[in-house]
């Protein structure tokens, strides 16, 4: 759980007050609003100027800043992909946050999570960037963190995929307790999330909007 008071960033974002304690939270809002500068901040990738965020009742400027991007991995909405293969990008994750390296059947089931039918030993060269992104979230996946923080995730998807790959990611952080808090512009994603709607207008937050203001707004 996340609880941030009277947070400023540069001319971008000043919270008073907000509480991001749900299972799934949708971050909506208009571009330049400061929805993805709110994730950066979460995980200190950002350092905010003044405020303090408090992660599970605990000052996140407390916390070593790599040991809490262990427990709170972003996925940006440029997917990375490293050098090598699918296999060594989807270990690449584990590696870097210092756990063991995980099954070939392991990996097999993540990518079925993200709906990317490909061997393990194919180069990642001729990926489309849709499958790009769905590897990188596969990636994610796999670090078992207790937050997930995920910007734009279905940007380069069809909306077949994106229902699939949102559904799938919503039941993995569900089903193991963790928590999910996603930055989205897709309206058939948001419609699907109406009571975990959180939306940033001019730098700040209007709290969780009820499912029916949130209707108006998309008509």
């Amino acid at each position: 759980m996340f609880e941030l008071k009277n947070v400023t960033f540069k001319h971008i974002l000043h919270i008073q007050h907000v509480c991001l304690d749900r299972c799934v939270t949708c971050i909506i809002g208009p571009s330049g609003s400061g929805k993805t500068t709110m994730l950066r901040l979460l995980n200190r990738l950002n350092e905010a100027e003044q405020g303090t965020i408090l992660y599970n009742g605990e000052d996140i400027q407390k916390l070593n800043p790599m040991e809490l991007r262990r427990r709170v991995v972003m996925l940006g909405q440029t997917p990375v992909i490293y050098p090598g293969d699918i296999e060594d990008n989807l270990q690449i994750g584990l590696r870097l946050s210092g756990r063991l390296p995980a099954t070939k059947q392991k990996l097999k089931e993540y990518l079925e999570k993200v709906d990317l039918h490909k061997e393990l030993q194919e180069s990642c060269e001729r990926l489309s960037g849709g499958e790009k992104q769905r590897l990188c979230l596969a990636r994610v996946m796999l670090m078992d963190a207790e937050v997930y923080l995920v910007d734009e995730p279905s940007s380069a998807l069809d909306k077949e995929t994106e229902s699939f790959v949102i559904e799938n990611l919503v039941h993995f952080v569900t089903e193991r307790k963790r928590q999910l808090i996603m930055v989205t512009h897709s309206a058939e994603v948001s419609a699907k999330y109406p009571k975990s709607l959180l939306r940033i207008e001019n730098g700040d937050t209007r709290g969780y909007v009820r499912s029916e203001e949130h209707t108006s707004e998309l008509q």
